[in-house]
Order: structure tokens, then sequence, then C-alpha cells
């Protein structure tokens, strides 16, 4: 399973990723995507591969990443 690896000091908090996978991701009050539920690098259930990988592509500032996990 992979998980979602946000590079925080090039997320500028646009929110392309948390429209994209508002399952696993939200935004705090500033805008930036936190995960759903606490964790630092959701995990990424097979069901949300294509929409996550949609989300990394879409990054105007590739502040994401899938990595194995």
């Amino acid at each position: 399973m992979s998980r979602l690896h946000i590079d925080w000091t090039a997320c500028d908090g646009r929110g392309v990723c948390t429209e994209l996978l508002e399952e696993l991701l939200a935004e705090d009050d500033w805008g930036y995507p936190v995960a759903r539920g606490g964790h630092r690098e959701p995990a990424v259930p097979r069901p949300l591969e294509g929409a996550a990988r949609q989300a990394v592509d879409r990054c105007p500032m590739l502040a994401l990443r899938l990595v194995s996990g």
C-alpha cells in the first residue's frame, strides 16, 4: 500500500490535493492539507490510488509524492 507524503517546505496551501482527495485530506485553518485521522503520511487505499496519483500530478508546487510503505 502506498502512503501520501507532503513536502511541507514546498506546499503553499493552494488546496488542489484536498479537493481531489477529500477522503484522505482536509484543510487546516490556513488552507494547508492535513491528513484525516491525524496520520503524518496517510495510507492510500487501493480504490483511491488513481485519485492520489492525480493529486500528485496536479500539485502546482510538486509538494506531493506517493511512497511505498
